[in-house]
């Protein structure tokens, strides 16, 4: 990404807009700032006292803003929710797609389709729905592994005059194969191809369901029918077909398509570098990885981040730590710095291999420099990382720092200190944030809880396991209201 000397772009919220003028340049400053201040109520306040709160912030509501919280409020449903009715009655707000969108992703991922029917009426009436609000639903439904629902959603667009295009159903189709249901859409492929007369892309969604789910006789069918079709392959169809090699470990394979592709005076991708210099550095056949970061320089391709951290995770795959830590520097004498994925890459490693300090110092590191601040990702590894070593302070210690940047933690975060804080005896802390993630909507996985009331039950604690399963089923029957 290019910034202009008239960008800005705030630490936290990645608030980013190019091409501003000086005088906007402080408005965006103070909305970002208020994005702090709204996340961090939103997060430290108790549920009833958080409207009061909001209204004495001195917070001054505008349709970026609400924007930008609600997308930081991902994880978070029901804070979501009350954010959004408070933010409706205040001055400066505006109704739009985008603000819904981000409502409706947080209230799916903790599978409140009721109440996101709710809003899908709302916005008929207010005339911003669309056709992305299907193919957001349809995507919630799937990763809740409700995929007749997905489909029926998909059909109900046309309820709304909404009619569906090629383009629809192929985001649909790459919705299926992107969580590993490629066979439901490959047979949508077959019962709609119809009314939807497939497509280059179409295939290409296919190939990639297939080679994710590591199923190469599948792959290889789609591709001879794509062929068939009178579809060539471009050079997405390409990086598809190599990373499908790449993931089902036949490097050499990969290789000869690589080599076939630029026989045809296809130009490779940064992408395509990318994958072959990933899977080869994983397999430690180093100097080759190495040879295919040399080429893609050659070949005038921009050299862009994920390249370099395929490199630096090259160099970790083979223990090189040293190497991989001389790439940040290298990285940015090109222009190009450092984000938290590239401190990610070396922290899984780090980890991987037993060196714990080492590894909490490259993330507190990471919080030195700007652009590289720690993401819930990292949050989550360095969390899981203590309480693996039993170092559940620490683990504390981490998670205070992440709610201090109002970043909020997903289900699985919570899962990580609950099972920390059990296994260390620490009972009564672990329901605190048991607790904590319920009221927040979170639903606990199964285990979760069987663990953790075992723990109670055997610890003496039969009331307190009662009271964690009374507040669990309330959440499960309880529906929200807006």
């Amino acid at each position: 990404m290019g910034f202009c000397s008239s960008s800005y772009v705030s630490r936290k919220t990645d608030f980013f807009v190019e091409g501003v003028d000086e005088e906007t340049i402080p408005k965006i400053k103070q909305i970002s700032e208020d994005v702090e201040v709204v996340c961090r109520i939103l997060t430290r306040e108790p549920h009833l006292s958080v409207c009061s709160s909001l209204d004495q912030s001195g917070v001054k509501v505008s349709p970026e803003l609400v924007v930008e919280v609600l997308r930081r409020l991902t994880n978070a449903g029901k804070l979501a929710l009350s954010f959004f009715r408070w933010a409706e009655k205040q001055k400066g707000f505006e109704y739009s797609t985008e603000c819904y969108h981000n409502l409706i992703d947080a209230l799916g991922k903790i599978k409140q389709f009721r109440l996101i029917w709710d809003l899908v009426f709302v916005m008929k009436e207010q005339r911003i729905l669309t056709k992305e609000t299907f193919a957001l639903i349809s995507r919630r439904y799937v990763r809740a592994k409700n995929i007749k629902e997905a489909i029926e959603t998909f059909e109900r667009m046309r309820n709304f005059d909404l009619r569906p295009d090629i383009s629809d159903f192929n985001s649909f189709l790459d919705t299926l194969g992107k969580s590993k249901n490629v066979k439901t859409a490959q047979e949508i492929f077959v019962d709609m191809r119809n009314r939807f007369s497939p497509d280059l892309k179409t295939y290409t969604i296919l190939l990639e369901g297939w080679g994710n789910m590591l199923n190469l006789g599948k792959m290889t069918e789609v591709y001879q029918e794509m062929m068939n079709g009178g579809f060539e392959p471009d050079i997405v169809s390409y990086g598809i077909l190599i990373r499908g090699f790449v993931k089902c470990r036949k490097l050499d394979e990969a290789i000869r398509l690589f080599k076939e592709m630029v026989a045809r005076n296809i130009k490779p991708s940064p992408h395509i570098y990318c994958t072959l210099i990933n899977g080869l550095g994983s397999e430690k056949r180093l100097s080759e990885a190495l040879k295919y970061f040399a080429l893609s320089k050659a070949s005038g391709s921009p050299v862009d981040i994920p390249m370099y951290n395929a490199v630096i995770g090259s160099y970790c795959w083979s223990h090189q730590f040293e190497n991989a830590y001389r790439i940040l520097p290298e990285m940015k004498s090109s222009g190009l710095s450092p984000n938290a994925r590239t401190y990610e890459v070396i922290l899984h490693h780090l980890i991987k291999a037993g060196r714990i300090e080492e590894a909490y110092q490259v993330f507190l590191r990471m919080g030195d420099e700007s652009g590289c601040e720690p993401e819930l990702n990292t949050y989550t590894m360095i969390v899981r990382m203590f309480c693996s070593e039993e170092r559940v302070d620490m683990a504390l210690k981490v998670w205070a720092q992440m709610s201090d940047n109002g970043i909020i933690p997903c289900m699985h975060m919570y899962s990580v200190l609950i099972n920390g804080l059990q296994h260390q005896g620490r009972l009564e802390e672990a329901c605190l944030y048991f607790q904590e993630m319920i009221d927040r909507g979170l639903r606990p996985p199964g285990r979760l809880y069987g663990d953790l009331k075992q723990a109670l039950l055997d610890g003496g604690k039969g009331d307190l396991a009662m009271h964690m399963g009374t507040k669990l089923e309330m959440l499960r029957t309880t529906p929200l209201t807006g």
